[in-house]
């Protein structure tokens, strides 16, 4: 009898850390090494699920509107086959954590990117270099997010990227959640 590869159920990882970690640059990373090993998958900015102005009656931070819309997105990337979910985004809480779980509907793992934070202020000086105001508020709620994170224990695996390539940490961050084995190639 010869094994065939099994496809795998599939999963989610949240990508987390504070302002400047380097959140979606390292999803779209790991969604490249996914595809490159034929694995179906769906990436997912968070940011960009929840912005919509003026905020929802009592949704001042679009937290339901995230939520719907998060349930929409891996519905339709789940339907269409992949086997992997992959968000960049921010969960302040268990509560969010678990939240953004019941959304995508299949198993959760949060990998935080640890990042020091004079690195993390080096990259936002350069990301807002033309924008005084938005620095101000970054420089700022850097520390505050990292405190959060630091108190809250959001995460179930922790990988450094301070100063590594972008590709590098998205190959640690499938080691930490053990995507990195084999997996059976979308059909």
């Amino acid at each position: 009898m010869i094994a065939t590869p099994r496809t795998p159920s599939p999963q989610a990882v949240l990508i987390t850390g504070t302002v400047g970690a380097g959140k979606t640059s390292v999803a779209d990373a790991v969604g490249d090494l996914l595809a490159g090993a034929g694995v179906a998958h769906g990436v997912v900015d968070l940011d960009r699920l929840c912005q919509v102005w003026p905020a929802p009656a009592g949704d001042p931070f679009n937290s339901r509107v995230l939520l719907r819309n998060v349930r929409a997105v891996a519905g339709t990337y789940l339907e269409a086959g992949a086997q992997r979910l992959v968000l960049a985004g921010v969960a302040e809480s268990r509560d969010e954590v678990h939240g953004l779980a019941a959304a995508v509907g299949v198993p959760l793992t949060v990998c935080r990117l640890e990042v020091r934070l004079a690195v993390v202020r080096e990259r936002l000086r350069a990301r807002h270099a033309d924008d005084p105001d938005g620095l101000r508020w970054h420089l700022d709620r850097s520390g505050e997010l990292a405190g959060i994170l630091d108190a809250a224990h959001v995460a179930d695996c922790s990988v450094d990227a301070t100063r590594r390539p972008v590709t590098e940490v998205a190959e640690a961050v499938l080691r930490a959640v053990g995507w990195d084995g084999p997996v059976a190639p979308s059909a």
